[in-house]
């Protein structure tokens, strides 16, 4: 650490003493170390300070649930029987599009092969929409139906 010389000190003190004094002289109005009110009002809302602690408002919740309309629609997505494919490839497409293990994927093809369809999965438009494109990919008959 440097030495600072003597001169260089007083020169120091007697300027922050000057700026002291030209701060009081401004009067409180102008002085950024006068006490500031608490907060202020701007168009109704009340501003603090950053030394004033703050607190976020909680949201106001109203009672009650959405009605079915404000919801978004739903669609089935089905897959249909047809005499071309193998089951081990259905399981096996159904495995690797939804993620399925190999029982509810079984569970699935055996619903195909013996009632003719099975609904799949329950999404929204956009979702159910891409299933049935990614299914019809793998030359499965895929449909979607609106929830009713």
């Amino acid at each position: 650490m440097s030495r600072i010389p003597e001169n260089a000190r007083d020169e120091i003190a007697r300027l922050m003493q000057a700026n002291l004094q030209r701060i009081r002289a401004c009067g409180p109005r102008n002085n950024r170390l006068a006490k500031r009110p608490a907060a202020t009002q701007i168009n109704g809302y009340r501003m603090p300070f950053a030394s004033e602690p703050f607190s976020v408002p909680q949201p106001v919740i109203e009672p009650g649930s959405k009605s079915a309309d404000a919801l978004a629609p739903t669609y089935y997505v089905i897959c249909w029987n047809d005499p071309v494919n193998l089951m081990s490839y259905v399981t096996h497409v159904f495995m690797k599009l939804f993620g399925w293990n190999r029982q509810q994927a079984e569970k699935h093809m055996l619903e195909v092969h013996q009632q003719g369809k099975s609904v799949l999965v329950r999404e929204g438009a956009e979702r159910a929409e891409f299933y049935v494109h990614e299914l019809q990919k793998y030359k499965l008959r895929a449909t979607m139906e609106p929830v009713t």
